[in-house]
């Protein structure tokens, strides 16, 4: 009998290493765990197309929002380690809303397999045309005056970022959450809030219509597609580098043969011209790096945003 189960055993995995090497043979599904229009979603559709085609499968886009993105994330998590249920992170789902969380449903180091980096953006401080401030004086002298006034949208890490820049510049605003940074961003483009800490790369087109106002951006050099906004470095809110990240992974025990295939997939996609004419266009810089690059910063973000929480008093869920 244990002569047999060895073999069962053995012949098993041996078909798991032959469908990893064979591996895409149906289509795979890339969840993007927030409502279609933020940063996470545009990227999904910005490699899609040329991912399918150099994966020779289609690659589906599957939005599925909810409770900050954690929803999406923990189906990932859960699929099975086989390489067609993927994961496209970032901070909101591998750092912010497990840091904001009593009992996760995920553990973003533990429960994932990361694939490869895609693109870094930095965030933005943008605030509706009828907030009385052009420039970062102007704005804290304006939230200073009405302590707890000013509303501040989030739908993700935006709202971690906001709370790291009231610490440090003595401000205070009210927070109001959204189920994504789509809607905070519409939100604050209706007026229904006074300002957001937003991806650069989701704020670009409403910056330049006129729509919003942008006081600065987090990145240590001006943005090349819009150079007209300063850094908060520039603006005298020192030592405030933020930048958020995307990236592809996958359930954790998928084969490193997957793994691999996918992350060369995700090299060839990030030069086609196409897409990083697309993706310049939106402020967002590719990335690409080994899965192990892509583990470390994890561990690393996730570490950092817990501090934050927890050092600025923030209630967990």
């Amino acid at each position: 009998m244990k002569i047999r189960l060895a073999f069962a055993g053995i012949s098993f995995a041996m078909a798991f290493t032959a469908a990893a090497q064979n591996f895409p043979v149906k289509p795979i599904r890339l969840v993007v765990p927030f409502p279609p229009g933020g940063t996470v979603d545009v990227t999904a559709r910005a490699i899609g197309p040329a991912l399918s085609e150099v994966l020779g499968q289609n690659v589906m886009i599957d939005n599925r929002s909810g409770a900050q993105g954690l929803t999406g994330s923990d189906l990932v998590a859960k699929s099975a380690p086989d390489g067609y249920t993927l994961l496209l992170g970032s901070n909101s789902t591998l750092s912010v809303a497990p840091s904001l969380q009593k009992k996760s449903p995920y553990d973003p180091v533990r429960d994932f397999a990361p694939i490869s980096l895609i693109g870094m953006t930095p965030f933005v401080l943008v605030v509706h045309p009828s907030v009385p401030a052009k420039n970062m004086k102007e704005f804290i002298s304006v939230a200073k005056s009405k302590p707890n006034a000013m509303t501040m949208g989030s739908g993700g890490v935006g709202h971690l970022v906001g709370e790291l820049f009231q610490s440090m510049t003595g401000t205070k605003f009210l927070h109001v959450p959204f189920q994504g940074v789509g809607p905070a961003g519409i939100a604050l483009m209706g007026g229904h809030v006074d300002l957001l800490f937003d991806q650069l790369a989701n704020s670009v087109g409403p910056i330049q219509s006129g729509k919003t106002r942008a006081i600065a951006i987090s990145s240590k050099e001006r943005s090349t597609v819009l150079p007209a906004i300063p850094t908060m470095y520039e603006s005298g809110v020192k030592n405030f580098e933020v930048t958020s990240i995307t990236g592809i992974l996958a359930p954790v025990g998928t084969q490193p043969e997957v793994i691999k295939k996918v992350n060369e997939a995700v090299h060839k996609v990030l030069n086609v011209p196409a897409v990083k004419k697309r993706f310049t266009s939106i402020a967002l810089e590719t990335i690409p790096g080994a899965p192990e690059q892509f583990e470390n910063y994890i561990k690393e973000d996730y570490a950092r945003w817990t501090k934050v929480v927890k050092d600025a008093n923030i209630p967990r869920n």
